[in-house]
């Protein structure tokens, strides 16, 4: 009798965690259909059966579990949409997409990695404003560079930024004569133009000693949903310590960060590369709220 009760509990509990097991991955197909429908602008039950590896009988029946609240709807045609349910949800998320809020957490966690002080700026104007900074603890404290505007020529995130135009908007922001703040600040525009799109090949900028003797900073690109540079996420320190030689090391933790960042406020490397946004200019995102400098 003892021994019934036992596996009949055991049974239960194992009913119970198959049953858990079973409604996470209808989620997880939930999110594949969505994101499919997404990626391709609509599809047909049969394209998304083979996208999930399921049976069609069981695509249709995920499709209509959406469908009752207003996630998806369905064409004339028969093919399968995105729904106004959707626009609901942005809705209520759009909010909470502040980009010196969402990236804070990030930089500050960035600062304390590197030991250096870490900042994310954003083109206007035909400069760069500095939104937010961080600065790791065991620091020495450095100048606030927060509500400053800073020329894009000689800093790693102007740079960055720069990186991310289109080439007739770049050029009209390097029209003129370029302004020397060291002997280090590159002022011929066709060695910075080089130097531009070797920074948005690799995925980071330098700037060594360029806008202030003695400070050393790289810069990663930060997107938007639609996979356009709407910032850049920099860290800087002095030159002793932020080496040349060890900049390609930070660079790997920088991009990772500003991944990180990117993700947040609602980037998908997958969707974005598939549409070509990988390659838009640096501009604001109507989803992403960038507080006025």
């Amino acid at each position: 009798m003892r021994n019934d009760v036992v596996n009949g509990r055991a049974d239960s509990e194992a009913g119970k965690v198959a049953g858990r097991s079973g409604a996470v991955q209808s989620v997880d197909r939930a999110v594949q259909v969505l994101e499919t429908l997404a990626r391709e602008d609509g599809a047909s039950i049969a394209l998304l059966a083979r996208e999930l590896e399921v049976h069609a009988s069981t695509a249709s029946r995920l499709v209509a579990s959406l469908e009752r609240h207003d996630l998806v709807e369905r064409g004339e045609n028969g093919s399968v949409q995105l729904g106004v349910g959707l626009l609901r949800l942005a809705a209520a998320a759009r909010p909470r997409r502040d980009l010196t809020a969402i990236a804070g957490p990030v930089c500050e966690a960035l600062a304390e990695e590197l030991g250096e002080t870490v900042n994310v700026a954003v083109l206007r104007g035909g400069v760069a404003v500095n939104l937010y900074q961080a600065q790791a603890r065991s620091t020495v404290a450095m100048h606030n560079w927060v509500g400053d505007r800073t020329v894009l020529h000689a800093t790693s995130s102007g740079k960055m930024l720069l990186a991310h135009l289109e080439s007739d908007q770049r050029r009209d922001l390097l029209r003129g004569e370029l302004e020397s703040f060291t002997a280090h600040t590159l002022t011929d525009p066709a060695v910075l133009e080089a130097q531009l799109d070797e920074a948005r090949e690799r995925g980071w900028a330098e700037a060594i000693e360029e806008y202030e003797d003695g400070l050393v900073a790289l810069a990663a690109p930060v997107r938007g949903p639609e996979g356009t540079v709407i910032a850049a996420v920099s860290a800087a320190g002095p030159a002793y310590r932020l080496s040349p030689q060890h900049l390609p090391e930070a660079a790997v933790v920088l991009r990772r960060a500003a991944a990180e960042i990117s993700r947040r406020l609602g980037y998908r490397a997958s969707s974005a590369q598939a549409s070509g946004a990988s390659a838009q200019a640096a501009s604001p995102s109507a989803d992403v709220v960038i507080p006025p400098a």
